[in-house]
């Protein structure tokens, strides 16, 4: 679960990395509503007033820094975690970053150790807090990722990827309504945060049933929104995973605007010749 609405690399590279993200937004991985979205932090805008000198130190780091974002541009975590771990001193920006790559590669602990890092130098960073939280979801944990995604929203409240996350979590809780709700927030936040295919996405084991449930309030949720074709597509995904109770879907007060339309329509005399 990542969101990269662009990973932003040094102003001498950032020409390349631009281009090397569109190449790989190509191959961006399918959508997963049981995936988890995870941020990471921005670089600091160029100082248009650079200092007169540079020491040694910084001007190594900051090659090894640029190897990275180029690695983890054209997404070659193991070679981005090799480039960052060479930095003498790590920035907790670094860190994050090592994070994400951890969890490309599938290595969790580490990657929550990056991440706790990150948070040990700047403790308030939304982003990280939110990253931080989907080693958590990751590890099935969802209590302690559903309080991460709570302390990142009292401090970006206006955040449909968190909300989305959050609202998963509730729900591979089981805690329906309340991540009901949580969706509903995303999509009146960014009503495309669950369609945005340029997102670094952690894809979890969580169990079929659950991702049924999890697709038929994201279908409520469109229906409610007026987003007929989205809500029918989910609505489809929940029924694909089980989802099959037809009295159920029928007397769904949330669902009524797709009644007499042609997709649904289609949709419920497939599941009945099934």
């Amino acid at each position: 679960m990542v969101i990269i609405p662009g990973f932003r690399a040094p102003r001498r590279i950032a020409y390349f990395v631009a281009t090397t993200a569109i190449v790989s937004l190509t191959f961006a991985l399918p959508l997963a509503l049981i995936g988890q979205d995870v941020v990471p932090t921005q670089s600091p805008a160029p100082n248009p007033t650079p200092a007169p000198t540079i020491d040694v130190i910084t001007h190594s780091q900051m090659g090894l820094e640029d190897q990275g974002d180029l690695h983890m541009a054209r997404r070659r975590y193991q070679a981005a975690l090799q480039a960052y771990s060479q930095m003498p001193v790590k920035s907790a920006e670094v860190w994050n970053k090592i994070g994400i790559a951890d969890q490309q590669l599938y290595l969790v602990q580490p990657a929550k150790k990056a991440y706790e890092a990150s948070l040990k130098l700047d403790p308030q960073n939304p982003d990280v807090i939110n990253n931080l939280g989907t080693v958590y979801y990751s590890l099935q944990q969802y209590g302690s990722a559903e309080k991460l995604y709570r302390k990142a929203l009292k401090i970006r409240p206006k955040s449909a990827l968190i909300y989305k996350n959050l609202g998963t979590a509730l729900l591979a809780s089981n805690k329906f309504k309340k991540g009901w709700d949580c969706y509903q927030s995303a999509l009146a936040i960014d009503p495309q945060i669950f369609e945005k295919d340029n997102m670094l996405r952690i894809g979890e084991p969580t169990p079929v049933q659950k991702r049924g449930a999890m697709s038929y309030y994201l279908a409520k949720s469109y229906a409610m929104a007026g987003m007929t074709d989205l809500a029918v597509e989910y609505l489809r995904k929940a029924i694909d995973d089980g989802f099959t109770d037809r009295k159920k879907i029928l007397a769904d007060k949330e669902l009524a605007s797709l009644r007499g339309s042609s997709a649904f329509d289609r949709l419920l005399l497939e599941q009945t010749r099934q």
